[in-house]
């Protein structure tokens, strides 16, 4: 299963080399906690980090095919359980395949809905 994942992650990425694509200077991502049902639109700007309930949250990156900022977008995220001390995610969610790449989270899914350019 793990390699199987790894696999068709690496065709994605290798999809999204060939790609031409821009990067965007943040990022507009959802969080929903599970047990009280709360949605949140979170934005941020790359490099910065937000907080999410319990959760912390960076964005390294994002980015969009070129002249299409509304198109898929890929973001590298790396978020904190805060509480607990631990990396609970590291590395490119893909808005368009929300589970391809999942946050692995008892209590709070996280997921990209696009880019930001301004």
């Amino acid at each position: 299963m793990i390699l199987r994942l790894a696999l068709l992650l690496g065709l994605v990425a290798g999809a999204a080399a060939a790609q031409q694509v821009s990067e965007a200077d943040g990022v507009v991502l959802r969080g929903l906690d599970k047990i009280s049902g709360q949605v949140y639109d979170i934005e941020m700007r790359s490099g910065q980090t937000a907080a999410f309930e319990q959760l912390r949250i960076t964005l390294n990156s994002c980015r969009f095919p070129v002249g299409n900022p509304s198109g898929d977008a890929f973001a590298a995220l790396e978020v904190a359980d805060a509480i607990q001390g631990t990396t609970v995610f590291s590395g490119w969610m893909i808005a368009s395949a929300p589970a391809l790449s999942a946050m692995d989270h008892a209590r709070y899914d996280l997921w990209v809905m696009r880019c930001t350019t301004s």
